[in-house]
């Protein structure tokens, strides 16, 4: 019988069991769990093997060059095509962005959604904790599946443009069509208004803090409400995570970098570099690096100058480096909503407590004046540098590229010129999942008379 790629039935349990006696599975492939600890071994299998694909879309963009004289051949088989933006007919060893792992998370997240009730030997607070992290695991998955393999929201008209499939059951056999761009996202937010129900834990103390939070609600928030384009709300929800989760490494005087799961900034440290991922995107491109101006620390603390013309990432390599929320890019996504507003003294004050933590003293101030005499495009501008600067090679790039301004990237390998054109912005459904389901690239928009 031929394994459909839309859903895995056989979940995660089927692993665990091997380390874990108290899990098993009923004969019509169902999960057996009765215990909050059995739920939340289910949820921690979840978070371990949780997709990296937020990292790996910095090959796509213009932080990495990759140069046949210094990458393996290894990783030029596995990325090469990826980097090269060839989606038409890639070489079949190419590496691609999850799919099932994604509904895998999501099948889990929603059997523990729909068994809430049955879950034993756990305190209220302890079930409820479980589910508000079910909801967000639901809702961030769906939220990353809708920014691989559809259109940006605001390169489209959302509620008519095709989406990813929706899973809200558990349910084995399911095959979902897809949804709309729009539905997608209202479901994003549905479920993180579900989470902020649940929800227990403040903070998760290191060594657990993979796992989503209070705070996470609102860092998910804010940059959903951001790739929308819905601006007043991106703020509200940024100043949330600013009043709940405000400090910011300083680079002027610290050796963690931002993105640690030990920094002060972490919210959420789920997702992180793998160690194969890490050699391919090593090789920082030096136009990204001319990016940093001089007396920024970050150009010596995020990269280190191999020779007079490349560089070395140092933002990863370990597993100390696991980003998937943090301090400062709620600060960011603050500072362009207000810019985007018009409020501009507003989204100068949301950059100044990042500036101090980044900049040397001189270069603090010879920046803060370029900023303050800004208008509103060339501020706008400058904040999106920021993001890049400070975000480097954590996987917010691709999709700062991909709703803003699309830009038309070329790159040159073996005397052959690549483009990335705006078309080209939007990853396709994964053959397989295609084959197992076609009605997932029939799609029909559904329009209300």
């Amino acid at each position: 019988m031929k394994i459909k790629t839309l859903i895995i039935p056989i979940l995660a349990a089927l692993v665990l069991v091997a380390c874990d006696d108290f899990l098993d599975i009923t004969p019509t492939g169902k999960v057996i769990a009765k215990t909050g600890d059995e739920y939340r071994a289910l949820l921690t299998y979840e978070y371990k093997y949780f997709p990296k694909d937020r990292y790996m879309t910095t090959v796509r963009t213009d932080e990495v060059i990759m140069d046949k004289s210094k990458s393996s051949s290894t990783d030029l088989d596995a990325y090469l095509d990826l980097w090269r933006w060839k989606d038409d007919n890639p070489s079949p060893t190419t590496t691609y962005f999850s799919w099932r792992t994604y509904y895998h998370s999501i099948y889990i997240a929603n059997y523990i959604i729909e068994h809430q009730e049955e879950i034993t030997d756990a305190t209220a607070d302890e079930i409820s904790q479980l589910v508000g992290e079910a909801y967000m695991m639901r809702a961030y998955c769906h939220f990353l599946l809708v920014n691989l393999y559809a259109e940006p929201f605001t390169h489209c008209n959302p509620a008519v443009t095709r989406g990813v499939p929706m899973q809200l059951q558990a349910d084995v056999n399911a095959m979902p069509g897809s949804s709309s761009v729009e539905a997608i996202y209202q479901q994003v937010l549905a479920d993180l208004a579900q989470a902020e129900q649940y929800l227990k834990v403040d903070k998760w103390e290191e060594g657990k803090n993979y796992r989503f939070n209070k705070s996470s609600v609102q860092a998910l928030r804010a940059r959903t409400y951001l790739y929308m384009g819905r601006w007043q709300d991106a703020l509200d929800a940024a100043d949330a995570v600013i009043a709940a989760h405000g400090e910011l490494e300083d680079l002027n005087s610290s050796a963690v970098l931002p993105n640690s799961f030990k920094s002060v900034e972490n919210i959420v440290a789920l997702e992180r570099f793998s160690s194969n991922l890490f050699t391919v995107i090593n090789m920082p491109s030096p136009d990204f690096i001319s990016m940093y101006r001089s007396g920024d620390q970050r150009r010596t603390k995020f990269f280190k100058r191999v020779t007079s013309s490349s560089y070395a990432l140092q933002k990863g390599g370990n597993d100390e480096y696991a980003s998937t929320f943090r301090t400062s890019e709620a600060y960011l996504t603050a500072a362009e909503a207000a810019a985007r507003l018009g409020h501009l003294e507003d989204a100068v004050d949301y950059l100044i407590p990042l500036m101090e933590k980044r900049l040397n003293a001189s270069a603090y101030q010879a920046t803060m004046e370029l900023v303050e005499a800004m208008d509103q495009d060339a501020l706008i501008q400058e904040i999106l540098d920021e993001r890049a600067r400070e975000l480097a090679f954590e996987g917010h790039r691709w999709n700062d590229l991909r709703r803003t301004t699309q830009p038309e990237l070329t790159r040159t390998y073996d005397g052959e010129v690549y483009t990335l054109v705006a078309d080209r912005y939007t990853m396709r459904f994964p053959t397989g999942a295609v084959e197992a389901n076609p009605e997932i690239e029939r799609w029909e928009p559904q329009v209300s008379e």
